[in-house]
């Protein structure tokens, strides 16, 4: 006589219809959370590149007018003293003869020591780089006495992190403010007194990026 033996029943392992559904909601939550915080994390870098970029161009405007306003820089009598373009800060000007009022000096590879100048200290500082004929000197052929032939105030124009179109050239990504012009008035003139981003959006400070 042959026993059948009973069929035993091997336990299926999946997910229940409920279990994927709670799991869906989980990462959906999740995503809603993240995304933003993302969003908030990257603006608040490019904000970071903005204040730094801000703060290098006018470091470099006050500079330039410093060296004008101590005779390193000639200018005519109805000039104000700040460069025509943010070009001109990074392709460099040929300084004059000797300067109005003797302040600075170069020491060997030191640069100028311009005492007192916004965002100076000793030959590169704050964006601020002074160079004798163009090339860094690492002799003692230079006298004490001795000024630059030519003074470069960056080594290029930082770009506006929040203007559109990045392919366009950073000296053209800003609006210009001329020196005299009404605070706001961002309207191009005979030179460059400050700079603003030509953004329209506003911070996550509640300041428009342009107001900054």
């Amino acid at each position: 006589m042959i026993r059948l033996r009973p069929r035993i029943r091997v336990p299926q392992h999946g997910f229940t219809l409920i279990e994927l559904v709670v799991t869906l909601t989980l990462v959906s939550v999740l995503a809603l959370v993240a995304v933003p915080l993302y969003e908030v994390t990257a603006t608040r870098a490019r904000e970071s590149e903005l204040r730094t970029a801000l703060r290098t161009i006018r470091s470099a405007l006050d500079a330039y007018k410093y060296a004008t306003d101590n005779g390193y820089i000639s200018k005519g009598t109805v000039d104000s003293g700040y460069p025509p373009s943010l070009q001109l800060l990074v392709d460099g000007v040929d300084t004059v003869a000797a300067p109005v009022n003797g302040v600075g000096n170069v020491n060997g590879n030191a640069g100028v020591a311009m005492n007192g100048a916004p965002g100076m200290s000793g030959g590169q500082a704050g964006g601020v780089n002074f160079n004798t004929n163009g090339t860094s000197q690492n002799n003692s052929a230079n006298s004490a006495g001795a000024i630059p032939s030519r003074m470069v105030f960056l080594r290029q124009v930082p770009r506006d992190p929040f203007y559109e179109d990045q392919s366009v050239a950073p000296n053209q990504q800003w609006n210009l403010r001329a020196y005299g012009s009404s605070p706001g008035d961002f309207g191009e003139g005979a030179d460059v007194y400050d700079v603003s981003s030509k953004s329209t959006a506003v911070g996550l400070n509640g300041v428009p990026y342009k107001d900054w």
